[in-house]
């Protein structure tokens, strides 16, 4: 009599093909690699809607295949950790306003043309850097592409790792996620503090030889124009032709009579003298 052979439950062959058939985010290589803001010495790496990052360049190429693509995860920080990575280019989350309401999305993808691990042999000028939140047309342009590098809404903080993908959407490597970034944060006018007390004394100094600098400029002018206008509130002293109780006359020459001949008298005949006596008498 022979024994009967046993039949495998058939949850178990379920759960050893579960566990043997490959899964996409198995072979899912983890590059010691951390994102990080770009280290060039640049106004506006980061503003209160973009930060610029530095190009992973040479970091996922022995990873990826022709048709790869990097992409560029962004993330607030406090939802990186739930972050799942897509395995289909269906269930890439490109959209930006997903940053809302899932609390991250997909943005700048890039083959690896775009980021050569050689500087340009042509000696490009260009900065390798990536500015997120860069393109704020993209949401009002209706033929926008796959993806869109809109401004970031707030000010975070956020996360960003890159995610290198396949031509069928499936992940192949992916970095670290960086540490947190902070965006600026503008001020409302009300809420700066302009009371004196409160400035800083270097502030304070300033604002006093400035202030000096413009009493004297003011004691300046005022002293000029005192100057050029004393003319006006003080007349000069008149000349002395023209003082009272003085007067300086011309001669007055008549040009219709002509002027009279002087008499010659004899000698002795002038008048108020005697007559000389005559040697006859």
């Amino acid at each position: 009599m022979g024994l009967s052979q046993r039949q495998p439950c058939p949850w178990l062959l379920l759960l050893l093909g579960v566990l043997v058939w490959p899964q996409p985010c198995m072979n899912l290589e983890l590059i010691p690699y951390t994102p990080q803001i770009t280290a060039w010495d640049l106004e506006g790496k980061v503003t209160a809607t973009t930060f610029s990052l530095e190009q992973p360049r040479c970091v996922l190429d022995s990873h990826a295949s022709a048709a790869s693509t990097v992409w560029l995860v962004v993330a607030f920080s406090n939802a990186s950790r739930d972050f799942q990575n897509p395995t289909t280019l269906a269930e890439i989350p490109a959209s930006p306003q997903l940053l809302a309401t899932d609390g991250h999305y997909m943005t700048l993808p890039l083959s690896l043309d775009q980021l050569p691990c050689e500087e340009d042999p042509m000696g490009s000028s260009r900065i390798p850097v990536l500015r997120v939140g860069n393109d704020p047309d993209c949401l009002a342009d209706l033929r926008q592409p796959s993806y869109c590098n809109a401004p970031l809404p707030s000010s975070g903080p956020y996360r960003v790792k890159f995610l290198l993908m396949d031509a069928r959407g499936s992940p192949q490597a992916e970095t670290m996620w960086s540490d947190p970034i902070a965006l600026h944060q503008g001020k409302s006018p009300g809420s700066i503090d302009t009371w004196p007390g409160r400035r800083h004394g270097d502030m304070i100094a300033i604002t006093s030889i400035l202030s000096s600098l413009a009493g004297l400029l003011l004691l300046a002018f005022l002293a000029a124009s005192t100057v050029r206008f004393s003319s006006l509130w003080w007349p000069e002293e008149a000349p002395e032709q023209l003082r009272i109780g003085s007067f300086m006359g011309k001669r007055y020459m008549t040009h219709h009579i002509p002027p009279s001949e002087a008499v010659t008298l004899p000698v002795g005949c002038e008048p108020g003298l005697d007559p000389l006596p005559s040697l006859g008498s």
